[in-house]
């Protein structure tokens, strides 16, 4: 009701004339840049995953991490609450004779890393970027997400440091409380937690390390050009630091949406947001939509094919949660 209401209150006096001109006479060249990119960027995200795989298993194929990452999008969709997550990381384990827990040890990195990445560049697009904030609340409550991504995610970091080394250590605490859990689940527990702490584990070498963090870094920049292409089709440019402002400031409310489970909220954002920029309603709208509509579409696409080439029906990704459970 509140996605309902807040999307209703954004487009009440939207020009629907404007809209369709806009989409009728918008420049499908540009359109179709926003798939790319978007595939771009999650091939990005693929090879940095492959580095943080590499202490667990080498060479594993970036093509097939793409395809399972996607997958997952695909899956995160239909299923709330980390389902994607878990369904990418057991379609990994499920090719590469691994186990779930290990790879979601990976994927939890990737997000941490992502998660540092995108709170540094905030403040770097307040730097770069003017717009109309009289009372300063925008750029206070984005410098206050800063911060606070930054505390979280490094707490995060260290806990899952202290969590490994207190694991595979003979007589950890960790293990100790599995063996005090009943006997017949006492051992499947205790098989997770020590495939999650293998999980945990930082490449040594340097290129390795230092190329996740730039690569996070190059997702974000992709994720930047989505507006730009959609903008051109209809004729809009903004200045170069506008789409990093966009970038961190929709990155953080589809986060928050997607936890809140209230829908619409990026729609509503992307609207407000532009409209900081001058773009009108209408035209704003339209970008969202070819945003938004192209990310569907390559998720859908390229998720249902991955899972299509692996042999995959969307029922069975239910053993993904009781292989879980059972330390597979």
């Amino acid at each position: 009701m509140i996605g309902v209401a807040a999307l209703a209150w954004v487009l009440r006096r939207l020009d629907l004339e404007r809209l369709r001109a806009d989409l009728a006479g918008a420049d499908v060249r540009f359109i179709l840049l926003v798939p790319l990119a978007i595939v771009a960027e999650q091939w990005v995200r693929a090879w940095k995953w492959r580095q943080l795989l590499h202490s667990i298993k080498p060479g594993i194929d970036t093509l097939h991490l793409l395809g399972a990452i996607m997958a997952g999008f695909l899956v995160g969709m239909l299923v709330p609450l980390g389902a994607g997550a878990l369904a990418r990381s057991w379609l990994v384990a499920r090719r590469e004779a691994l186990t779930t827990s290990g790879v979601l040890a990976t994927v939890a990195l990737d997000r941490l890393t992502d998660g540092i990445v995108f709170a540094l560049l905030i403040p770097v697009a307040l730097v770069l970027v003017a717009f109309p904030d009289p009372a300063g609340d925008i750029r206070a409550g984005l410098a206050w997400v800063a911060v606070g991504s930054l505390v979280l995610f490094g707490l995060l970091l260290l806990a899952l440091s202290a969590y490994r080394r207190d694991t595979l250590r003979e007589g950890g605490h960790v293990l100790r409380l599995a063996r005090a859990l009943p006997e017949r689940i006492a051992g499947p527990v205790r098989r997770v937690l020590i495939s999650f702490a293998e999980g945990v584990s930082w490449p040594r070498e340097l290129w390795r390390g230092l190329g996740i963090v730039l690569a996070s870094a190059a997702m974000k920049l992709i994720a930047a050009t989505h507006f730009l292409w959609a903008g051109l089709a209809f004729g809009v440019l903004l200045a170069p630091g506008t789409y990093l402002f966009l970038t961190v400031f929709l990155g953080f409310v589809a986060v928050l949406g997607h936890w809140a489970r209230v829908p619409g909220s990026f729609i509503v954002a992307a609207i407000f947001a532009l409209g900081l920029f001058g773009v009108a309603e209408a035209t704003a709208l339209a970008m969202v939509l070819v945003v938004q509509g192209a990310s569907l579409l390559s998720v859908a696409a390229l998720g249902a094919l991955a899972l299509w080439r692996q042999g995959v029906a969307l029922a069975d990704l239910r053993t993904a949660q009781r292989a879980h459970e059972a330390g597979g």
